[in-house]
């Protein structure tokens, strides 16, 4: 597992969990923010990133928690702040849910931590048999489709580059996959019941000082999915903005990144 490790080693530590098909690189200007006050571990999920990309692993979601439990104990941090996006969230609570104690405050962006039905259409079609794979590992079309889709405002071509670096061929990309098919539309699929538990257990994490941040424009993680954390987290703040899409990190970063830096000031 590659890792970025940046900061004050005797100061409080914040881990970033990326999504997918993003990386490390996603979280770039919020380390540039935090990393003079406070220790940023930001890591690339197994298959992802600069991380190794094995064709034999896992890739569930019971097995990312594990990783990131793994991460904080090599690194010996006794607790952390967490900063989530898209399947960061779920990897992050349901870490969180494991260790409670260990967990300060909570940064998420458009992410679920639950079962829920809600899928798009593109999304639901590259899980297809056969057909998914040479779409998403052969056509490169998932990690494509997300430089468009995910932004209001289109990402300059140094940024579409640094997206794409990791992912440059068949065998780079099974990670970018293997996320799309641990999605649980069933009860019968094995990650079900791990998110089952994972939002069983959210309300542990209620008097956890949270921040969400909101891209209205999300063509996945849509308004009803702010809905259902609002209903979980009522005394959660809640940043949204109408004009930013999924990664609300690139259409609203002025804005959103001075506020994650406020938000987790020590």
């Amino acid at each position: 597992m590659h890792y970025l490790d940046e900061g004050p080693r005797n100061g409080e530590a914040v881990v970033m969990l990326h999504g997918n098909p993003t990386w490390s690189f996603h979280f770039r200007r919020v380390v540039l923010a935090l990393r003079d006050q406070m220790r940023c571990i930001v890591p690339d999920h197994i298959g992802m990133g600069l991380s190794d990309k094995p064709g034999t692993y896992s890739y569930r979601l019971d097995k990312r928690i594990a990783d990131v439990a793994t991460l904080v104990d090599h690194l010996g941090l006794k607790r952390v702040h967490l900063i989530l996006h898209d399947w960061g969230g779920a990897i992050g609570f349901g870490f969180a849910t494991r260790q409670p104690d260990r967990i300060g405050r909570i940064v998420a962006m458009n992410t679920a931590a639950f079962p829920d039905r809600n899928i798009p259409r593109s999304i639901a079609f590259c899980r297809l048999p056969l057909l998914g794979a040479i779409l998403v590992r052969g056509g490169h079309a998932f990690v494509r489709a997300a430089l468009v889709r995910t932004v209001t405002t289109p990402l300059p071509a140094p940024v579409r580059a640094g997206y794409l670096a990791p992912y440059d061929s068949w065998a780079h990309r099974v990670a970018v996959h293997r996320f799309v098919l641990d999605i649980p539309m069933r009860t019968s699929h094995p990650t079900f019941p791990v998110l089952q538990q994972i939002e069983t257990h959210l309300p542990w994490l209620r008097a956890k000082p949270m921040l969400f941040g909101w891209g209205e424009r999300d063509f996945c993680f849509t308004p009803h999915f702010l809905h259902r954390w609002q209903t979980i987290f009522p005394e959660a703040r809640f940043q949204q903005y109408p004009d930013a899409g999924h990664y609300v990190l690139e259409d609203a970063g002025e804005k959103f990144v001075p506020q994650i830096a406020e938000f987790l000031a020590p």
